[in-house]
């Protein structure tokens, strides 16, 4: 079994690895498409996928591992909390900004900036079910199976969910949205970026393991989507120059820290229980 397991996994991180570049070469033989909703971008989503609902089949595993089931009962305020994380730590981040003048909100239009959130969420429930399907459904609990070490689990999830984002930001995302998040060249933002996934990757994991189900996940990565990119890439919010890698409500250090305690938190809780 573990061996099956293992050889399922090294296929899986080499087709996550290859699917982004795949997309950028169908995109490369299709140049007139719209920007940011491109035939390669639909590849580089759905590949993951398909792989890991094909490893499934083809290995015999059982689906109810992979948490599709929405498991309600005794998880109410798991669902409640996966709503509320993101808003509380960017406020948290925005008050810690606006206090030491590292981010001015006087461009900020709270009518318009709800109607961003709200317009974006649908979609990118959509969109989350692949991509929490694939993260959390199928490789954590794969690696979850291996008996591996949390630390482990996290660092490998991250890694993963990382290099699967490398084409995106040296190919798909526009220069200038890159430079909204942070300034930096595309290399030094691809590491920024990893890190930042693999801080993540212990509030979606512990989440995922606590309620044994995706939903929770689907729903924490949809608020997200909708509430802290529109929030930094629409300049609803304006950062201080250099600041942007302490505060940034999507890839500060601060920011960062603040999601870590609250998936180590989780997974205290996890432990007791």
């Amino acid at each position: 079994m573990n061996k099956t397991m293992i050889r399922n996994m090294v296929v899986f991180v080499m087709v996550v690895g290859f699917s982004g570049w795949i997309g950028v070469l169908v995109d490369s033989v299709l140049p007139e498409q719209p920007k940011g909703d491109t035939l390669g971008m639909g590849i580089w989503l759905v590949l993951p996928m398909l792989t890991a609902i094909t490893l499934i089949l083809i290995s015999k595993f059982g689906w109810t591992d992979i948490g599709f089931k929405p498991n309600f009962k005794g998880n109410s305020k798991w669902y409640l909390t996966s709503i509320w994380i993101y808003p509380v730590v960017t406020g948290i981040v925005v008050i810690i900004g606006s206090t030491t003048q590292w981010i001015d909100l006087s461009g900020f239009n709270l009518k318009a900036f709800i109607w961003a959130f709200s317009s974006t969420l649908l979609i990118g429930f959509i969109k989350n079910i692949f991509e929490e399907t694939v993260w959390r459904g199928f490789l954590t609990s794969q690696l979850v199976k291996l008996n591996l070490k949390d630390w482990k689990i996290y660092l490998i999830v991250g890694f993963v969910w990382g290099i699967w984002h490398i084409p995106y930001y040296l190919v798909f995302l526009q220069e200038a949205d890159l430079h909204m998040v942070l300034p930096v060249s595309r290399a030094i933002f691809i590491v920024v970026a990893i890190i930042t996934m693999t801080c993540w990757s212990v509030m979606y994991i512990e989440l995922y393991r606590v309620t044994k189900s995706i939903w929770p996940c689907v729903i924490l990565h949809t608020v997200e989507d909708s509430l802290i990119n529109p929030l930094v890439l629409s300049g609803y919010i304006s950062i201080a120059s250099g600041k942007e890698i302490f505060i940034s409500p999507i890839s500060g250090i601060i920011t960062s820290i603040l999601y870590l305690a609250i998936g180590f938190g989780i997974r205290a809780y996890r432990d007791n229980k």
